[in-house]
């Protein structure tokens, strides 16, 4: 019974002094080598260079809630099984920043992997565009100015409904004098 109470004593002083030794309260490794501890990868997220650290997996965090994985095109699921199997996180990859007529991916959208804000056209007609050619179309821009063309001799607020509008009417008669087109109204 005396050798089993020294034991866990024993036991219990060399956890102790492990773990008051193991790491400063900057989190880096105290020993010689220089390499981070498990502590210190564990609680860092990217290195100086904007790359991610093989952050440790040990305590059962999970990748993606240590790391800053936008854009990478892996699932979450994926990333935080990597982890857990290979006991480090691994490094956030960034999706292509491919422009488009880019070969599409399969079951993958145009409209997901570029910005079609401003395109004229439906999302599902750019999208099968990109299924039926296998390259997503390059954006077009609506170069139609918002508002209403202003007629000759004819003054906006006489033209277009401005009930409602907060600006004066010296103000936007002028914007249809300047630009040849009378703004649309605000609400």
């Amino acid at each position: 019974m005396p050798a089993r109470k020294f034991s866990v004593f024993a036991l219990a002083a060399v956890a102790a002094g492990l773990a008051l030794t193991a790491c400063d309260n900057t989190g880096a490794s105290n020993d010689s080598s220089g390499e981070p501890g498990p502590s210190a990868s564990a609680s860092a997220s990217t290195s100086s260079d904007g790359s991610a650290a093989d952050a440790s997996q040990r305590d059962g965090e999970r990748c993606t809630n240590k790391i800053d994985y936008a854009g990478d095109p892996r699932s979450n699921a994926e990333i935080n099984s990597i982890g857990a199997d290979t006991g480090k996180c691994p490094a956030p990859q960034k999706s292509s920043s491919a422009a488009p007529d880019t070969p599409n991916e399969k079951d993958a959208r145009c409209t997901d992997k570029f910005n079609y804000a401003g395109d004229p056209r439906s999302n599902a007609e750019i999208n099968s565009i990109g299924a039926d050619t296998g390259k997503c179309p390059a954006p077009q821009k609506d170069d139609v100015k918002p508002g209403t063309p202003k007629k000759d001799g004819v003054k906006c607020t006489d033209q277009v409904n401005y009930a409602g509008d907060p600006r004066p009417n010296a103000e936007i008669n002028s914007i249809g004098e300047e630009t040849g087109t009378c703004p649309p109204p605000a609400k």
